[in-house]
């Protein structure tokens, strides 16, 4: 004679299954994810901008009492040609900040990543930013500014190669 399964250990293993399945579902959904291409992609950008407006603060950051510390800096947050014109004109530059005694600030508003190849280590970042600057006897000047700056990956991180300042409206008019 046929017996008919108890239905409390058919509901279990119905509902075992059903957790299985799901587990098995979300473990695929999870790692798809984690390694997505455009996930690593927005990460690259995410590091290669938040590297960039930190060089471009460094960069725009000078107090001639911490001169040696500043350059250094400097110098760490570059590359290439960038850091080499660094190095080159430090002497010349460390008189001239220290005869005009001046400490100058910088805070990023905001900044994108313009463009970014992840294979060369390249990315070209714009960065807006305000620079407070402040000489002895003199009242504190502030300077909005845009920047555009190239990055290369180097040393496994991203230094600036080169740093311009953005051109303001429209050149094209200003031309004629």
């Amino acid at each position: 004679m046929f017996r008919s399964p108890q239905p409390l250990l058919l509901a279990a293993l119905v509902l075992a299954l059903l957790a299985g399945g799901i587990a098995v579902r979300a473990g695929l959904a999870w790692y798809g994810a984690a390694h997505d291409a455009s996930a690593r992609y927005s990460a690259t950008r995410d590091e290669a901008l938040a590297a960039g407006e930190q060089s471009v603060q460094n960069l725009s950051t000078l107090d001639h009492r911490r001169l040696d510390e500043g350059l250094d800096l400097w110098e760490e947050s570059t590359t290439g040609e960038l850091h080499a014109q660094l190095v080159e004109g430090r002497g010349e530059f460390e008189r001239q900040v220290r005869e005009a005694r001046t400490v100058s600030t910088a805070k990023v508003l905001t900044g994108a990543i313009t463009e970014l190849d992840e294979r060369a280590g390249r990315a070209r970042v714009m960065v807006a930013l305000r620079v407070t600057v402040r000489a002895e006897g003199r009242e504190p000047a502030d300077k909005n500014s845009r920047m555009l700056g190239e990055l290369t990956r180097a040393d496994g991180r991203w230094k600036l190669a080169a740093l311009t300042q953005a051109p303001v409206g429209d050149t094209a008019t200003a031309a004629n």
